[in-house]
């Protein structure tokens, strides 16, 4: 997979040369390019932003710097034999970046990267290059940050591991939480290693126990507890089409009930005099 990252802190993607993703490229799995958009201005200063139109705060990404910039990206990715770029534009008025989309990502050949600054680069960009190759437009989030290098660095990470080849387990990914598929898209639960008691707390005795059913239904078990705390709109979304009778156990127990159309819904709780 070729990645390029245009952006006005290079520095900041440094990160992409460690790690898994540095091991990836070290291993020719990915192939990255990161350009200081300011390569591609003419004046003095390096302006890279003016203020916008229809007034309000903060100041918009110019649109000059940006289509040259990826003019040359474009360019030189074809001219190393590139194919079927996707540019990705971190925002948080984005798609938000799932494992599916993750996935979705990592079976592409290439990808463009726009992390952006100010309050974003001027509209007429995207609306351009959609008309060359798909754009995507993604947000890692509901939060906003001061630029979209972090939500690549994210997003390189996440799809980076899902190449083939990178990681050292190939089947290590596929029971990833949010892994399409995996445990009804539900968390993963908790892990344990050696020593078998540190500071006084032990592991749990059935992982001890060299039963492969027993530690397969605690694990899975561990899993809904672990969803019905943290993330309990995934088993909301939950066809129960896919538990079967110790699922439907465990949720009743965690204060799940089925609904008419298939669904659980989370019981209330008693209210304590």
């Amino acid at each position: 997979m070729r990645l390029d990252v245009v952006t006005i802190f290079p520095e900041y993607l440094e990160p992409l040369n460690v790690s898994l993703v540095g091991k990836a490229r070290a291993r020719g799995r990915l192939d990255v390019h990161v350009h200081d958009l300011r390569d591609w201005t003419y004046d003095r200063h390096n302006t890279v932003d003016d203020t916008p139109y229809g007034g309000g705060p903060g100041m918009v990404m110019k649109t000059e710097p940006w289509g040259e910039a990826l003019d040359d990206a474009l360019a030189g990715g074809y001219e190393a034999g590139a194919h079927s770029p996707v540019l990705v534009v971190p925002t948080p008025s984005g798609r938000p970046f799932t494992q599916e989309l993750a996935v979705e990502l990592s079976e592409r050949p290439w990808l463009i990267f726009t992390p952006a600054r100010y309050e974003g680069i001027d509209r007429r960009v995207m609306d351009e290059y959609a008309t060359r190759m798909p754009v995507v437009e993604v947000s890692i989030g509901d939060y906003v940050l001061a630029g979209g290098e972090a939500a690549v660095l994210v997003i390189t990470e996440a799809v980076a591991r899902l190449l083939p080849g990178v990681l050292g387990n190939a089947e290590s990914h596929r029971d990833d939480s949010f892994a399409p598929g995996a445990m009804a898209n539900l968390l993963e639960g908790p892990v344990y290693t050696k020593p078998p008691v540190w500071r006084g707390r032990e592991i749990p005795e059935v992982l001890l126990s060299g039963h492969h059913g027993k530690i397969a239904r605690w694990r899975r078990d561990e899993a809904f507890r672990r969803t019905a705390l943290n993330r309990p709109d995934l088993i909301e979304r939950c066809d129960a089409a896919g538990f079967d009778k110790k699922d439907r156990e465990m949720l009743s127990i965690l204060g799940w009930s089925p609904e008419p159309d298939g669904r659980f819904w989370r019981r209330p709780r008693a209210v304590e005099e």
